[in-house]
């Protein structure tokens, strides 16, 4: 019987073993299932409660792979992670300063494994990314942020041009999506010239609504 993910098939396995308790032949019983003997007697010799418990499908994951990342590596990778709570990209580059030969989808698959990995939700929308820019002139990238001076009352906007370092800032009582379109909008008016990128981290004042409309 070929390998498969039904998660029915326990409680078959478990039923199959039963009749073989209940003195049914392993041919009779191989008929009444659809399957090979030897797949029956396989399933017999897997049961280790004499037919009470479901059978559980083991794991098709082989037992060694010639590429397969030595513990040394899984380590360092773990422990990076644990140090500075960075994202998959942030331990990669750290593992290569580091001198260790390893690619970044082999960090992810470490990290998930270890289950040090958030899995981005199905219900969050889709956030503008793109590469950052050469800055050779003012306006090239302009960066904005918010400071929270006292969380629940109290936070400054923040803006700066990184080619420049021109700056603006701004108390705010509170911090949502439109205060942080006025706060831009603001600093671009008194900008000489204008914002050919913004970036920002995506905290729920900078979400896709700012985006949208930025």
């Amino acid at each position: 019987m070929p390998y498969t993910k039904n998660p029915h098939i326990p409680k078959v396995r478990m039923q199959a073993v039963n009749l073989l308790y209940e003195g049914w032949s392993t041919r009779k019983v191989a008929r009444h299932f659809g399957v090979s003997p030897g797949t029956i007697s396989k399933w017999k010799n897997k049961d280790q409660s004499y037919g009470l418990r479901p059978i559980p499908t083991q794991s098709s994951r082989p037992h060694s792979h010639p590429n397969q990342l030595n513990e040394d590596i899984v380590n360092k990778i773990v422990e990076i992670r644990k140090r500075n709570r960075r994202c998959a990209e942030v331990v990669h580059k750290e593992m290569i300063n580091s001198g260790y030969s390893v690619s970044l989808s082999s960090v992810k698959r470490t990290l998930k494994r270890e289950c040090l990995i958030k899995k981005r939700s199905p219900w969050k929308r889709w956030h503008f990314e793109q590469e950052r820019p050469k800055v050779l002139i003012p306006g090239d990238l302009v960066q904005v942020d918010t400071i929270h001076i006292i969380p629940g009352e109290l936070y400054v906007y923040t803006l700066i041009d990184v080619f420049s370092r021109w700056t603006q800032a701004r108390v705010s009582e509170k911090i949502n999506t439109h205060r942080s379109l006025m706060f831009v909008d603001n600093a671009h008016k008194l900008f000489p010239v204008s914002f050919s990128m913004l970036q920002s981290d995506h905290s729920p004042e900078f979400s896709v609504w700012f985006t949208e409309h930025i």
